[in-house]
């Protein structure tokens, strides 16, 4: 569970920083997208690189979801009575809504390839393939589009929060003392990626980004 969702911590990471090209116009954008197609050539195909990197990140997402599956079933059998009274002593919101934070994140991302990878015309009537920086301004043009990726960014931001400073715990970092500085590296990592999320869709709501 920790050591995938450290990869996935990553890749949410280098995503969210690729993405910011938007701000630099369709000509950056764009060319980034293109880049990424052509890392390895020509020692391997086109996009072959990525499809790679792709391959392994299912891989991982696969593997999170069975491992958070285990868990779960794991406390049950450990307790299979429920309490008489259940009241939170200890645990964030974000830890308590970690499950229905990882469906809403699982079923975003389908959407999201569907919306801006897959180009089905069901959720994006206005796709241009290759054209990453018309389909993205395009597609958040849309209000309710735009808030079906705030809604789910603010979900990432609390299952990024929770788990990455869980993960630290699990693999032994900063085992000493309060612990205070994981918690503020994992809510200051879940605010970045959030925040630059979040941009994407008000800057173009807001005419920023035309």
């Amino acid at each position: 569970m920790a050591v995938t969702g450290g990869m996935l911590f990553g890749f949410v990471l280098m995503h969210m920083i690729g993405n910011l090209k938007l701000y630099l116009g369709a000509d950056a954008l764009n060319h980034y997208a293109k880049g990424l197609r052509e890392i390895g050539s020509p020692f391997l195909p086109p996009s072959g690189l990525l499809w790679i990197a792709r391959t392994v990140l299912l891989v991982a997402v696969a593997l999170h979801i069975l491992a958070a599956t285990q868990l779960t079933r794991i406390n049950r059998k450990a307790r299979p009575e429920g309490y008489r009274q259940y009241r939170y002593i200890e645990g964030s919101y974000a830890a308590r809504t970690m499950r229905w934070g990882g469906v809403i994140i699982a079923l975003f991302v389908i959407y999201h390839l569907a919306h801006f990878t897959w180009g089905w015309k069901l959720v994006h009537e206005n796709f241009i393939p290759g054209d990453v920086y018309h389909n993205v301004v395009a597609g958040f043009q849309v209000w309710w589009v735009s808030l079906i990726y705030l809604v789910a960014q603010l979900a990432l931001g609390f299952h990024l929060y929770h788990g990455l400073w869980s993960m630290m715990q699990t693999l032994g970092l900063g085992r000493r003392g309060s612990g205070e500085w994981r918690r503020s590296f994992a809510l200051g990592f879940a605010l970045i990626v959030s925040a630059g999320n979040i941009s994407f869709p008000l800057s173009v709501l807001l005419g920023i980004v035309t």
